[in-house]
């Protein structure tokens, strides 16, 4: 098997060093022409700087602005009989939250105006001008752990052909980096591997798999760049869900080649094979709402954007020498590998004086989402704890400003569920305050009138008009872009259709907010205790959640909802009645969950919740839908599949690194129990048997033992 071992990259790529990319990393390294193209483009990005300066005055400016009017009107609604600790409490919760809300609001006004007026992309990428020639190489790496083989190796196949269509497939490697610790998937990630070799050629795809999965994605991606980096100008991250169309990847090569001061593009990702109602409001949402909070962070963070991760090209040159990330001190949670990595590795790389931008009109980039709301939470438990890890890396030297900005809204991405969740508790005891607590109608000091302590109900349903006017005002302005544009209009089903979707959208999403915000909330508890998240798989496809399950993980915000009900109409029934939308989403959490979790067939013909991918996949998703329906297969026992295909066993076998040389005491316990498990045996099948999974990924390690395995005789009939 044509795998990415040291010899390999030996003949394929250079040298099998990091080091190896140390001296051609300065300008000084480089061709005049490069360097040439390198200083202009510098130049370039300086004269970009007052324009891009003057943008992120308006929105810190349009931030502070609302924030002060918000604040100023909450006092008023306070003030009524002075303010008390527990009203001070609130109100200083409520500017925090208030500002969250604000800046996020300038972001979307401004990405509207961006698309309506359609101000030009500053990378010069037009998706509808003639496709460019590429000259560089870029590998295109889709690291994977414990996924289904099948989809991704069929995803994988989908852009492939995807790229051949374009006729530049000739500058274009395929990698797939595994560090998968299921023995039957390793096995399966392998056979589709040597399938896809014989479909795409030999020369162009290339399987690695690591025994070792030290930091997770990072070192994955660490992993390719220290042994087979040298080898390519840009790579293409991918994700297990990730697709992306030929035409979109050979204009990002374009695009890198001609700005060579860039390290990072990002594109945005759209979902898509939504089949649940979740996933379904989730890729709704996404489409609709997505291009304008793109188009606006795009505008304003110019050449100090972020990384997402994923769908993203990366220049190999910046990357290894400026994105190597820190391991942590202290324990886990919060110490150790950095889960959230890309955030990180994006501001390393500003720190290094490269450009790191966005296309958000760029296209031809998608995504799946999670099918239900369990499975949503479970993935944003993990990135809750990769983000409050990026605590320790605020305080890094020399980090760009907007790069502290981007981590510390990803912190807050997740502590202002906590904090939404104490002013709502401070909201009942403020209450609960004036209900029980005797008022001072003289208080001290000479007064000829007493001071009613009585707040003014008309004005505080004002502040919450004006709350809730900054969270829907940007789906109003997505829906008034998109009655500019007739034809993009009819892809989402009509106008009348879409504005009936934002409705429903928006109370169901109302709704499921409160869930949201105690499952946030117990997941910062959790990491403020020392609970580590682990390395779990995320579940991809669209099988229902067992209803035991739904209640079981609903009980907490059920719990709460009573709770809060319970105490509300202690209080008094307009305050019950003033905190119905988040008490309603809370009682209903079960119901909800078991409704938004039912898979529908794709093939629906409810044109509610269209988007244009929906109702007209492109080429790429239709093919990589194909292929995943015609070349799945049950994944069966690994070592039973490497007995009966001499050729598979025969690739394994010749993938497996030399062993290395054993320190004297130190004995991997599980390849010592399947040692003396397999010398026990009578015959293979009943060796096959005995052996633990643990036990099957160790032996699979290792060539001796499993030639030893495999020689076993079979068991008599």
């Amino acid at each position: 098997m044509d795998t990415l071992t040291h010899a390999a990259a030996e003949e394929f790529c250079g040298r099998d060093r990091r080091e190896d990319f140390l001296p051609a990393e300065s300008p000084l390294a480089m061709s005049t022409q490069a360097l040439r193209d390198f200083s202009s483009q510098d130049r370039t990005e300086q004269r970009d700087r007052t324009p891009v300066l003057l943008r992120r005055v308006y929105i810190l400016v349009g931030t502070a602005a609302l924030t002060l009017a918000g604040c100023y009107e909450m006092y008023d609604v306070l003030k009524i009989g002075g303010i008390t600790v527990l009203e001070a409490l609130v109100l200083g919760l409520f500017v925090l939250l208030f500002a969250w809300i604000a800046f996020s609001f300038m972001s979307t006004l401004a990405g509207f105006f961006v698309l309506l007026l359609r101000i030009r992309d500053p990378l010069g990428i037009d998706p509808n001008a003639p496709l460019p020639s590429i000259r560089s190489r870029t590998a295109m790496l889709l690291p994977t752990y414990n996924e289904d083989p099948y989809r991704i190796m069929a995803r994988l196949r989908a852009v492939s052909e995807s790229v051949e269509q374009t006729g530049q497939a000739v500058q274009l490697d395929w990698f797939i980096l595994s560090d998968t610790t299921d023995p039957s998937i390793w096995i399966a990630e392998e056979k589709c591997f040597l399938q896809l070799r014989r479909d795409l050629g030999a020369g162009k795809v290339f399987y690695r798999h690591r025994a070792k999965n030290t930091a997770r994605k990072s070192g994955n991606i660490e992993d390719w760049v220290r042994r087979f980096g040298a080898g390519y100008d840009h790579m293409i991250i991918l994700d297990a869900d990730s697709l992306m169309t030929g035409d979109s990847i050979v204009r990002l090569v374009d695009a890198m080649e001609r700005h060579p001061a860039v390290a990072l593009i990002q594109t945005l990702p759209v979902v898509v094979n939504a089949r649940t109602l979740f996933a379904r409001l989730q890729q709704f949402a996404g489409r609709l709402y997505g291009p304008l909070i793109a188009a606006g962070i795009a505008w304003w963070h110019g050449s100090e954007g972020n990384y997402w991760g994923h769908n993203a090209i990366i220049r190999v040159r910046a990357f290894a020498r400026d994105a190597g990330l820190p391991e942590l001190r202290g324990r886990k949670p919060f110490g150790g590998h950095i889960l959230s990595h890309d955030f990180v590795e994006a501001a390393l790389m500003r720190r290094g004086g490269w450009a790191i931008r966005m296309a958000p009109t760029l296209g031809g980039s998608f995504e799946e989402c999670p099918p239900s709301l369990l499975d949503f939470a479970a993935r944003d438990r993990r990135w809750c704890q990769g983000n409050l890890q990026h605590l320790a890396v605020l305080p890094a030297r020399r980090l760009h400003w907007v790069s502290r900005l981007h981590l510390l809204t990803g912190i807050g991405a997740y502590l202002t569920a906590p904090l939404w969740l104490i002013f709502l508790v401070l909201g009942i005891l403020t209450s609960l305050q004036a209900q029980f607590v005797r008022p001072e109608y003289f208080p001290k000091g000479f007064s000829l009138f007493p001071t009613w302590p009585a707040q003014d109900p008309v004005l505080a349903a004002w502040v919450f008009l004006g709350t809730m006017g900054l969270l829907i005002v940007p789906k109003l302005l997505a829906f008034i872009l998109l009655l500019t544009q007739s034809e993009y209009r009819k892809q989402f089903g009509g106008g009348f259709i879409v504005f009936a979707g934002i409705v429903i959208e928006t109370v169901l999403s109302g709704l499921i907010a409160p869930v949201m915000m105690i499952f946030q909330s117990s997941a910062v508890g959790e990491i403020l205790v020392g609970r580590d998240a682990g390395w779990q798989v995320q579940r991809r496809d669209d099988g229902e959640v067992q209803r035991g399950e739904i209640v079981r993980r609903y009980a907490l915000p059920t719990f709460f909802g009573v709770l809060m009900a319970a105490s509300a109409y202690a209080v008094s029934l307009p305050l019950l009645l003033w905190m119905a939308p988040v008490i309603l989403g809370l009682l209903l959490a079960i119901p909800i969950a078991m409704l938004s979790s039912v898979a529908r067939s794709a093939d629906g013909r409810s044109r509610l919740f269209a988007t244009p991918e929906r109702q007209a996949p492109p080429n790429v998703l239709r093919r990589a839908n194909e292929l995943v329906h015609t070349l799945h297969q049950a994944v069966r026992c690994p070592l039973q599949e490497l007995r009966s295909d001499p050729d598979l066993c025969a690739a394994h076998l010749s993938s497996l690194s030399a062993p290395a040389l054993r320190i004297r005491g130190q004995v991997d316990p599980y390849l010592a129990v399947a040692r003396a498990k397999i010398e026990d045996a009578e015959n293979f099948d009943e060796a096959v048997e005995y052996l633990s999974p643990r036990e099957t990924f160790a032996v699979l390690n290792s060539r001796a033992m499993l030639q030893s395995l495999l020689k076993l005789p079979p068991r008599r009939a």
